[in-house]
């Protein structure tokens, strides 16, 4: 068999590549030992220390989707800063999640975020926020795993579908070994290999320029790079406005990070609420500071290709990155890289998901299984949702374009909705599951219609959903639901 050949990086980049992957793969195997139960698999004994947490959780949230797709917001002739007005909503959110919604994830012993909506209403609401959690999941995770095959793709040459198996096997093979504690290391391990990338991708870009950090800070000023604030009041803007960013971002940081099983998941493992509440609100501004320097790096890339044209046109802005590694850097600065890629987007979801199916739909109709069978259960349920997102990832590249717009619409679709009964759980002390039913089909409505049939930008998404759902439950409570009267006294 003839040995394989490498498109556009060497041998020694090739090899740092393999060496990382098979490096994650190999601690999820070395951490799934001694596991003998699915809570373990799932929770980690509830033993994970705040620092890891909180790297886990800006690792989750900064995929390759964040490591290409942000550079590019400012890279692109009109592009700015005006994308980090949205980091700003992130805070806010999380602030918001600390103090009103992680109290009740640490009342008993839960596997799922979901347990606490049939506590508030009922079986059949926990299981439609689930639902709605395993499809727009896999979406959203599908489509993180296509930008890296993509860049696998242009990187080693190998077809697409190749990349697709050889970035999804990694990723299953340390989920399904090692677990929830397996998924939070390879974050850890994943958040340092990437900003090392980063950093010295951008060192290297600043070396090439003549006049180095000052040229670049004059470019950006010459060209309204440095632009921050859009006060506009539009919510047809393509663009993130201050008012879309600080409002629909803390809706959208609510939702994410307070309603979605993958995030409520790393809270549930902490040694405390306490821990868990640190490991969250730090991780605001550190996202903040992350999306600040990848903006950054997108003004240093259009200076640098201002200087020295690439061998073709950069069409779309998630491409200018790509191309500054392949073709600009040296021998093993391009495989760090590359591998800082292939770390982002390796931060895996399948956990979450198999912990959700398992909790909220296999447990409540077959019963809880014994450890030993539980386990293989929670393992079996990983490499079936790692098949699901390979599959969304082939399909989804014959329908590729600006990804960080598709997977955070997504998110703010879905969580929005999730999000929606939670707060409606909280204010509307007499709302029933019917009436919570009812509530959500029609936030359900409202989303689709904003996002199909108007120009509405996806940032107001989560609150549209949420919103509807609050004020639709609130209202037809009022109306259906009669007040308990308590009896009185003797």
């Amino acid at each position: 068999m003839p040995a394989p050949t490498f498109a556009a990086i060497g041998t020694v980049d090739a090899l740092i590549v393999i060496v990382y992957v098979c490096a994650a793969a190999s601690i999820g195997v070395l951490l799934g030992r001694g596991q003998t139960d699915n809570r373990q698999f799932f929770l980690a004994d509830h033993r994970l220390p705040t620092w890891a947490l909180l790297l886990s959780i800006v690792a989750t949230e900064t995929s390759t989707v964040t490591f290409l797709s942000i550079p590019g917001k400012s890279f692109v002739a009109d592009g700015n800063f005006t994308f980090l007005q949205i980091a700003f909503g992130y805070i806010l959110g999380r602030l918001a999640i600390v103090a009103f919604l992680l109290p009740g994830y640490f009342r008993g012993e839960m596997l799922s975020a979901y347990q606490v909506l049939e506590q508030r209403y009922g079986i059949a609401t926990r299981r439609l926020a689930s639902l709605v959690f395993l499809v727009m999941r896999n979406l959203a995770d599908g489509l993180r795993m296509m930008l890296a095959a993509m860049v696998l793709n242009t990187a080693f040459g190998f077809d697409y579908l190749t990349c697709v198996l050889v970035i999804g096997s990694a990723t299953a093979i340390y989920s399904c070994c090692g677990g929830v504690r397996s998924v939070v290391w390879n974050d850890c391990l994943q958040f340092a290999v990437y900003m090392i990338g980063a950093v010295a991708v951008f060192a290297a870009i600043v070396s090439r320029i003549p006049d180095g950090w000052q040229q670049i800070v004059q470019f950006g000023h010459d060209t309204g790079r440095w632009s921050l604030f859009d006060f506009d009041p539009s919510l047809t803007k393509p663009n993130i406005t201050f008012w879309s960013g600080t409002i629909g971002g803390a809706f959208l940081a609510l939702a994410t990070h307070g309603a979605d099983q993958m995030m409520v998941q790393r809270y549930l493992c902490a040694r405390s609420q306490k821990s868990a509440s640190w490991a969250l609100a730090l991780s605001g501004f550190m996202v903040f500071l992350q999306f600040a320097f990848f903006l950054t790096i997108g003004v240093a890339l259009a200076c640098f290709f201002s200087l020295y044209p690439p061998p073709s046109p950069i069409e779309k802005g998630d491409d200018a990155l790509v191309t500054f590694i392949v073709h600009f850097t040296s021998a093993g600065l391009r495989g760090l890289v590359l591998a800082a890629i292939f770390s982002a987007s390796m931060s895996s979801s399948l956990n979450s998901v198999a912990s959700s199916f398992m909790s909220d739909w296999l447990e409540p109709i077959f019963g809880k299984p014994s450890d030993r069978r539980g386990l293989f259960i929670a393992r079996c349920l990983t490499i079936v949702f790692a098949v699901i997102q390979a599959a969304v990832a082939i399909i989804a590249y014959a329908f590729q374009h600006s990804v960080v717009d598709a997977v955070l619409g997504i998110a703010g679709f879905s969580t929005g909705l999730i999000l929606g009964l939670y707060g409606l759980g909280l204010i509307g002390r007499r709302t029933t599951e019917p009436v919570a039913l009812v509530a959500f089909s029609a936030g359900t409505i409202a989303t689709c219609v904003v996002a199909f049939g108007t120009e509405i930008h996806w940032s107001w998404y989560t609150l549209v959903g949420s919103g509807t759902i609050v004020i639709v439950g609130l209202l037809l409570s009022a109306i259906f639901v009669r007040p308990k009267v308590e009896p009185s006294s003797p």
